[in-house]
């Protein structure tokens, strides 16, 4: 019989409980939080693909300490090269290229990548 550690990383591990945290803040769509996903275009809010203003103050109130921020909109043109705003975009179109699904396209044309 071959030996295995206890806390083997490789050991299957028990399915955690369902959150049990009643503060944490909800991610149901009935709420309100997220932006619908709309087929067809448009940006912002009114396309989907990310929180709305509402929804990230309702975390921030939920979450005290969050540094939790809406979407850059302004358009590329606009931005300064260089600001804080220009490198989150930046950063967020790098990271979010591979996205493919509706609320992926509409997230990165609200972001204006």
């Amino acid at each position: 019989m071959p030996y295995t550690q206890p806390e083997s990383p490789f050991l299957k591990k028990k399915k955690s409980a369902a959150r049990t945290d009643k503060n944490a803040p909800s991610r149901k769509k009935s709420e309100k939080n997220y932006a619908d996903v709309k087929k067809g275009g448009g940006t912002g809010a009114a396309a989907g693909g990310g929180m709305t203003e509402k929804g990230v103050k309702k975390y921030k109130r939920d979450n005290p300490g969050s540094k939790l921020q809406t979407a850059v909109t302004t358009p590329p043109s606009e931005l300064k090269a260089g600001s804080k705003a220009a490198g989150r975009r930046k950063s967020f179109c790098a990271r979010s290229r591979s996205w493919k699904s509706e609320r992926g396209k509409a997230a990165r044309r609200k972001w204006n990548c």
